[in-house]
């Protein structure tokens, strides 16, 4: 597993695991993975943290150790993917497949749904993406700008 994390990640997960490893036995509650995992930025749903427990044979009252943990979180990152899920959003939006949607469109949703934006919010992300209030939002160059990562000084 350490090829595929970063040792930085693994004191993260390390540190936050020890938050729930409650006797101190190197083991936390089965009922607390999905807290640990949401701590730690992931955002499995109850159903996938279930099915993460099942694939490692572990009842809702049993406990997990720290590598099994070290596991789950690997295939949990593994399988979100940002840029997918941004593609699937948008492409729901744009009904006739034109490759891009209006900005106020996209203002909407981001207003409304899932987790709403605030206005001040979309208008900074709207002017760190680079995109005109009244303009058109093509999908391939809006989801690259919101991916590429954070320069890190």
């Amino acid at each position: 597993m350490a090829k595929f994390l970063s040792q930085d990640q693994i004191n993260e997960y390390k540190e936050c695991f020890s938050l729930y490893d409650k006797q101190q036995r190197g083991k936390i509650k089965a009922t607390d993975l999905l807290t640990v995992m949401r701590c730690l930025g992931a955002s499995p749903t109850p159903g996938e943290a279930q099915r993460h427990l099942q694939t490692h044979r572990i009842d809702r009252n049993g406990e997990l150790d720290f590598s099994t943990f070290l596991t789950i979180m690997h295939m949990q990152i593994k399988q979100e993917d940002p840029k997918k899920e941004i593609l699937l959003a948008m492409l729901m939006a744009d009904k006739e497949k034109k490759g891009y949607i209006m900005a106020s469109e996209l203002r909407s949703k981001l207003m409304q749904l899932g987790e709403k934006l605030t206005h001040k919010e979309v208008e900074d992300l709207f002017r760190e993406a680079g995109i005109e209030p009244n303009g058109k939002v093509k999908y391939d160059e809006f989801i690259q700008k919101l991916t590429i990562p954070v320069r890190d000084y």
